[in-house]
């Protein structure tokens, strides 16, 4: 998902380690912690331009966002997560949430204070973006973490560098190196697996489909912005579309959102519209929104008006996988 300003902003006991419990959330599974798992030697690997150095597996971790703690539940890290931040911009799918009961929230729709991020003494800081390590907005920046002994890795399509060119494969480049470092390559292994297969069975689907148009916006009260760039614009290319915004285009040349008038969009009559929402009452306030303004746009006649979580867009969580399917099928319902 989106947020604002990147677009605008938003006790059950740990199961037991000892059986895996194969469960729905996002088709996956949420494995045991392997037998010597955090006993892996040192791993040292490139993120985001820097060189992460960790030298035992992580006993204190925090997840910056819910996907990110997702991730790490899902490996079988529970009871080596330290805190949650940002845990009210998103719930956790409803069969790794107990797993998480007992883990200190830090943090509520923003991510927290350097002051609370460390009061939770976190060894390890894993991160959809660099955002979350904004100093100025009185977060602990990556420098000052590093010089209290936390390491931090940040999704590879969260990067600066990465952001206007990231694709919905680079969630596999952060679950191998997850995995390296908590030393649970197996269960890394497994979720890429599952989340290939899943994108494989849509592409499949989805050969000799005659391709629609699609535009993909964000809506903020009146304010309208198309999506020309980066995971996002990665997500509707695997899932059948014909993108109308494209990274090609000079209004994304520096950034992966643009402002557009309506005028504009209604020019381009796509054939549908994707956009993400925060909650049911952004979803409702966006899709009266566009239905009032284009009534002759062949998205909104065709009902083709497909909401997605703005928490799924995010750069390296497992809804860029789900997502893709989601949308697929709504542009395509005969191919399913």
């Amino acid at each position: 998902m989106t947020r604002p300003s990147r677009l605008p902003a938003r006790s059950a006991a740990i199961a037991s380690a000892a059986v895996a419990l194969l469960l729905a959330g996002c088709g996956t599974s949420v494995a045991p912690a392997p037998p010597g798992a955090g006993a892996a030697a040192a791993v040292t690997l490139e993120n985001c331009g820097r060189k992460v150095v960790v030298s035992d597996a992580p006993k204190a971790a925090v997840g910056m966002h819910p996907a990110q703690t997702e991730l790490l539940l899902r490996l079988g890290l529970a009871d080596r997560i330290a805190g949650q931040a940002q845990a009210k911009a998103q719930a956790l799918p409803e069969d790794v949430a107990p797993l998480a009961a007992g883990i200190p929230v830090i943090g509520g729709v923003t991510p927290p204070s350097r002051e609370d991020l460390l009061a939770v003494k976190p060894d390890f800081v894993y991160s959809p973006t660099t955002y979350e390590f904004t100093a100025e907005q009185g977060f602990a920046s990556i420098e000052q973490l590093e010089q209290a002994g936390v390491s931090v890795y940040v999704a590879n399509g969260g990067c600066k560098d990465r952001r206007m060119t990231g694709e919905v494969t680079d969630l596999f480049t952060d679950l191998e190196n997850i995995g390296k470092i908590f030393g649970v390559d197996d269960a890394a292994a497994g979720l890429i697996a599952k989340s290939r297969a899943e994108l494989d069975k849509v592409a499949k689907a989805l050969a000799g489909v005659k391709r629609l148009r699609v535009a993909q916006v964000y809506v903020d009260g009146t304010t309208l912005q198309a999506i020309g760039a980066g995971v996002e614009y990665d997500i509707l290319r695997l899932a059948g579309a014909d993108n109308v915004y494209t990274p090609e285009q000079p209004a994304f040349a520096k950034f992966f959102a643009a402002t557009i008038t309506p005028e504009s969009l209604a020019a381009e009559r796509p054939d549908a519209l994707v956009f993400s929402v925060y909650d049911d009452k952004h979803e409702a306030a966006t899709r009266k929104y566009l239905t009032a303004t284009f009534p002759d746009m062949p998205a909104v006649r065709d009902d083709r008006l497909i909401a997605v979580s703005s928490a799924d867009v995010f750069p390296g969580t497992l809804g860029n996988v789900s997502i893709v399917r989601q949308i697929a099928e709504r542009l395509y319902p005969d191919a399913f």
